[in-house]
């Protein structure tokens, strides 16, 4: 996925959407750099990979299970020639409250093109002869949750052959196979998606391409997102007033975005590193204050957002109760600051639809 450097205003840089599309296994492994949707992690650094603690959900204390990765590299610094953003989810419907992101976390995982796990020169476009499973233990010997594909340090205590990252996702493997297979070595295999994993598919990207008469409008007609934050401020006399004002302007909103995505229903991922989310609502629009500075003391920027249209892709709904989310914004260091093999945490923005809106 191409990174758009120019000095451009916000509403000019150029958006590349994310669509799905099916692949072969081998090509969504770590050695492939992939940017994907489900499965198990395609882990970037084979090494210092998210503990537990800073996996779990912040409302259930449940792991988060992995969502999506964008493998975006900023080829102008040799420290982020290879890049991955990666985010997880709760997946507990009750934790999906209105406007809240305490259910979601993101990491950030860059490298210099010489490391020490993957080769200097591109990898081939045809499938190897000899496949490198990654899926439970690592090639830096690090052991991955055979449920999950996090980092795993409980084995098994009957066969030892497998681990998990928690007691929670042992017990879910114990119910759906491990029980019946834990005598015998032979036939055990995570080769499989298991159902607690969401459908796994390839992400494949494709520039954003907007009718003329869009693109002469798009300026114009675009919110600022310090106005939308506070569009109450000042407007103290008159109650009614006000809410009608937002009405009226949250319409506009989110017209707005259906405007936006007709040309290009599918998409599941809008990148415009820089740039401006697509909005789905002028309600609970972050100020410049609510994105928190990276601890190197950079700003954060917005680099992608992820698309309610995911959703229907994802398996999760129930007659009870069901994942949810208007839009995702993803934010992270400006400067992609060097946290050398780590995974560094950055900042997701959720935003919910109002009142009866639907896509």
């Amino acid at each position: 996925m191409a990174v758009n450097t120019e000095k451009e205003s916000k509403s000019n840089r150029e958006v590349v959407l994310g669509f799905l599309e099916e692949a072969e296994s081998w090509q969504l492994l770590s050695n492939q750099f992939p940017s994907k949707v489900g499965g198990r992690p395609a882990w970037l650094s084979q090494v210092d990979l998210p503990a537990l603690s800073e996996l779990q959900c912040e409302r259930c204390e449940l792991p988060t299970v992995f969502l999506l990765q964008v493998y975006a590299p900023i080829t102008e610094y040799d420290r982020c020639f290879h890049r991955t953003l990666f985010v997880f989810c709760c997946k507990t419907p009750a934790c999906y409250t209105r406007n809240d992101n305490k259910c979601f976390k993101v990491f950030r995982c860059q490298l210099p093109r010489k490391n020490d796990f993957y080769p200097f020169d591109p990898p081939p476009d045809e499938k190897p002869e000899l496949l490198v499973n990654d899926h439970q233990v690592l090639s830096s010997g690090l052991k991955l949750c055979r449920l999950c594909g996090c980092l795993g340090q409980k084995a098994c205590s009957r066969c030892h052959s497998v681990t998990y990252c928690c007691k929670e996702h042992q017990t879910i493997d114990w119910k759906h196979r491990h029980k019946k297979e834990c005598s015998n070595e032979a036939s055990q295999s995570s080769e499989e998606l298991n159902s607690f994993l969401f459908p796994e598919w390839e992400l494949v990207t494709d520039p954003e391409e907007l009718p003329a008469k869009d693109e002469e409008l798009l300026e114009a007609n675009s919110l600022d997102q310090e106005s939308m934050a506070c569009l109450n401020n000042g407007l103290e006399d008159s109650e009614l007033e006000s809410m009608a004002l937002h009405e009226t302007q949250d319409s506009k909103v989110f017209q707005k975005f259906k405007k936006r995505i007709a040309n290009e229903p599918q998409q599941v991922l809008r990148y415009c590193k820089g740039g401006s989310p697509l909005w789905v609502s002028a309600e609970h629009v972050p100020c410049e204050e609510d994105v928190p500075e990276c601890p190197c003391g950079a700003k954060r920027l917005f680099e992608f957002q992820i698309m309610p249209q995911l959703l229907t892709h994802l398996k999760v709904d129930r007659t009870d109760a069901s994942i949810d989310w208007g839009t995702l914004a993803i934010y992270t260091c400006a400067d992609s600051c060097d946290q050398a093999t780590k995974y560094s945490a950055e900042f997701i923005w959720k935003q919910d639809f109002s009142g009866d809106q639907a896509v």
